[in-house]
């Protein structure tokens, strides 16, 4: 019988809403391991959603900004030094520093789950001295995380070619359930996610003047306060709605009665160009056709299941193009929404969880 482990997974959000973190945390703990999450509380955080396994809230001083990295990076490295655990799992590089120095003093095993290619977010390669910054941090740490899996096999080759770490691959892919396509008499788009730099905001928002349809967004980040700018600016208050955060739940209801799912990046910054978003498979799984630039995940899982309009670039007209065609084509919307449901059996966190369990069984025994 493979021994059990205590897993501690450390990020830098407030637990609720982070749907990989719940999927991964719910599999290890059915799996028999004990786990424990590790995040902040912000002023406006609601109450925890009770979960299967330990969740632990550190409260903060600022919410954005180096003082918050540096306050919650001091408590949380002091929380580790005390809590039970046998494997400590930095999640991104945000949480790495605690997690390295820590399991350092106390002898644990650790692992890295990179959720994205940190150093090469728009936010992150735009700014010469953050970027520096962060690629230090990376080049210091990451070698000495043997273990560890990511989301996408371009991010996996990026850490083997820096730093001879070899990482698994557990994409980000939804929990196949049954489903039942409602009715949908209102065609309503939906954009499920961060609202951070780099997903499209200042052309997605524009583009909605050319498009007869309501779009919902479903999510807070970096580039909340400038959308809803742009929005303001355009006088599209009525036709695109801001949500904020939402429940995992809720979210799924949204999701599912949604006409058009979008997922857009900018190729500034190549993490975004080389990434595969948790939303693009959430719109999948609910049958839900849905907008993408042809980038490289994205071209390869649609060559076998067409479930997405590709358009080239991510521009106000081809953006505006591309929603009008999924409205106006109906032959063209159901075939890809029959894709969807074919594309779902495959693509799923059932079959993706069976690598995530195995990188923990191969810790057991190093």
């Amino acid at each position: 019988m493979t021994k059990k482990l205590r897993i501690v997974c450390t990020v830098t959000n407030d637990l609720n809403f982070d749907q990989r973190m719940i999927r991964i945390c719910t599999s290890l703990q059915q799996a028999g391991h004990q786990v424990t999450i590790i995040g902040f509380r912000r002023k406006a955080s609601l109450p925890l959603t009770p979960r299967p396994y330990r969740q632990i809230r550190l409260p903060i001083i600022a919410e954005q900004g180096k003082l918050l990295y540096i306050d919650f990076w001091l408590k949380l490295f002091f929380r580790l030094l005390f809590i039970k655990a046998d494997v400590f799992c930095a999640i991104d590089l945000d949480t790495i520093m605690p997690v390295f120095y820590a399991s350092k003093i106390r002898r644990k095993k650790r692992a890295y789950d990179a959720h994205e290619l940190f150093t090469e977010l728009q936010e992150v390669v735009t700014r010469p001295g953050v970027y520096k910054m962060w690629r230090w941090i990376e080049g210091h740490t990451v070698p000495h995380f043997p273990a560890g899996y990511t989301v996408g096999a371009y991010i996996a080759d990026v850490f083997f070619e820096r730093y001879g770490v070899r990482y698994a691959l557990v994409r980000n892919m939804t929990v196949l359930r049954p489903l039942k396509i409602p009715p949908k008499p209102v065609r309503y788009i939906l954009y499920q996610g961060a609202v951070n730099v780099g997903r499209c905001f200042e052309y997605l928002i524009p583009a909605m003047k050319q498009v007869s349809a309501q779009l919902i967004i479903c999510g807070e980040g970096n580039f909340f306060k400038e959308a809803k700018e742009i929005c303001t600016r355009h006088g599209l208050e009525d036709k695109v709605i801001f949500k904020g955060y939402v429940d995992p739940e809720a979210l799924r209801s949204y999701t599912i009665n949604a006409y058009i799912g979008i997922t857009l990046f900018e190729a500034i910054a190549h993490s975004n160009k080389m990434s595969l978003a948790n939303r693009f498979f959430d719109y999948m799984h609910c049958g839900v056709p849905q907008l993408c630039v042809q980038y490289p995940e994205y071209v390869r899982i649609n060559a076998e299941y067409e479930v997405a309009h590709l358009i080239e670039e991510p521009t106000v007209d081809q953006i505006a193009a591309g929603l009008n065609f999924l409205l106006s084509d109906e032959g063209a919307y159901q075939a890809l929404q029959q894709n969807c449901l074919k594309a779902r059996e495959k693509y799923c966190w059932q079959e993706e969880e069976k690598t995530l369990l195995n990188v923990y069984d191969q810790l057991v025994h190093t």
